[in-house]
């Protein structure tokens, strides 16, 4: 089995990486000043987000190239694995912003950071910078430097709370940016969707799994599950789910108008478990139940 490295404090993570420790519960860690090290997992007890400080010209960014270049951010939740094993030793680069789950209680920003969605999407779906959104960050990164190197007194956790809180806010308008940016992609992967729910419902796959639920979609697109709620939303303006209740309406719709069927067997097969919840779930889409809608259509 391979073994993870597992930082559980910032101290740890200060130390593995040549950085002081200024504060016991956030940093803004150098990594230019780590070691070369081999590659390897690691895992990690607090919140991570990487300012990668290279070229990104040549990166996969799930199926196509991405052509910003001058730096990416990528988001680690607590308890979430990165890297992989391997011979290569490598050069760290870039900086990290870490901070504790412990810091951010009883702030603003620890009673909206489950806002923050992207702290769940997968590596692949890292947030590309433009110079000017890269200036941006690194000028969030140095006011809260600043505060660590000041010294903690009263305002301290506050300053340096709202200043994360203020970073974040900045990766929610470009997240909403590269969304927009890679439209043609994004309109790649709806399309791709509304492929795999018409195929799903022509097939026996909903006997098979169920309902297809908006982690079964995102998995068989590859994508992480909010990354891909998050797209579906700002492409359709519709969360992933009621995008997947519409096309099982859709699919009901064109069952129902085939008599032999009752209305039982038409909701075992598009994965219901019970007729009860296929026509309470109907009737909530559409206003009757689907006895009464095919009752209408006759």
């Amino acid at each position: 089995m391979e073994e993870i490295l597992k930082f559980d404090t910032v101290s740890q993570y200060n130390a593995f990486n040549r950085n002081e420790t200024l504060h016991p519960l956030v940093s803004v860690v150098d990594l230019s000043k780590a070691a070369p090290r081999q590659l390897r997992k690691m895992s990690y007890g607090f919140y991570v987000v990487f300012l990668k400080e290279i070229k990104c010209g040549d990166l996969k960014y799930g199926i196509s190239n991405y052509d910003y270049e001058e730096g990416t951010l990528v988001f680690l939740a607590p308890g979430q694995v990165i890297g992989s094993h391997g011979d290569e030793f490598y050069q760290p680069q870039g900086r990290a912003l870490i901070f504790h789950a412990d810091f951010i209680h009883g702030t603003s920003l620890g009673r909206h950071m489950n806002d923050y969605s992207f702290f769940s999407y997968t590596t692949n779906e890292a947030l590309h910078l433009s110079e000017r959104e890269r200036q941006i960050i690194l000028d969030c990164f140095s006011k809260i430097q600043f505060e660590l190197e000041h010294g903690v007194d009263k305002y301290s956790k506050t300053l340096i709370a709202s200043n994360i809180e203020l970073f974040l806010n900045y990766c929610v308008r470009f997240y909403d940016r590269q969304f927009i940016t890679r439209d043609n992609v994004n309109k790649g992967i709806l399309e791709r969707f509304e492929t795999l729910l018409n195929e799903f419902f022509a097939s026996d796959k909903p006997q098979e799994v169920g309902l297809p639920s908006v982690a079964y979609c995102a998995n068989e697109l590859n994508l992480s599950a909010n990354y891909f709620g998050d797209l579906i939303k700002k492409e359709t303006g519709k969360s992933a789910n009621e995008y997947i209740h519409l096309k099982l309406i859709d699919a009901a719709k064109s069952k129902i108008f085939d008599g032999d069927k009752s209305v039982s067997e038409i909701a075992y097969e598009l994965g219901f478990k019970y007729p009860q919840h296929f026509t309470r779930v109907f009737k909530q889409h559409t206003g009757v139940t689907p006895q009464e809608y095919r009752s209408s259509m006759n």
